[in-house]
């Protein structure tokens, strides 16, 4: 494999997905989502990219362990106990498999994730 395997995030040009979450997830606003999907492996397990959401919250099921990098915006985590996390530009986190609650973007939000699905 050589140097022409690497993926630059910031050369790589990709038509973006487009989705809103189900319906039944939807708590309140459109929050319309992008993605650019930048890697997928072989395996299929692990991958990165860039997302972006609208304003909105919904509700998550995390199957994949989430590396984060808030590169705009601001959104809020708020898992099944009432716990909540603000996060913004600059901050990076790992939300890990299993987390269930529910995000909310307040700002328009742009992140950099990279993801691992464990199987079992």
């Amino acid at each position: 494999m050589g140097i022409e395997s690497i993926v630059d995030f910031s050369q790589e040009s990709m038509e973006p997905e487009r989705y809103l979450p189900a319906q039944d997830k939807i708590l309140k606003g459109n929050p319309e989502q992008v993605i650019y999907q930048h890697y997928n492996s072989p395996c299929g397990q692990f991958g990165a990219g860039v997302w972006e959401g609208e304003s909105g919250q919904w509700k998550v099921k995390f199957t994949e362990h989430e590396y984060c990098e808030i590169v705009q915006g601001v959104s809020v985590l708020r898992d099944g106990n009432g716990g909540a996390k603000t996060v913004r530009a600059g901050d990076r986190f790992v939300i890990p498999a299993g987390f269930e609650g529910t995000w909310e973007v307040l700002e328009h939000c742009r992140k950099i994730y990279v993801a691992f699905e464990q199987k079992s």
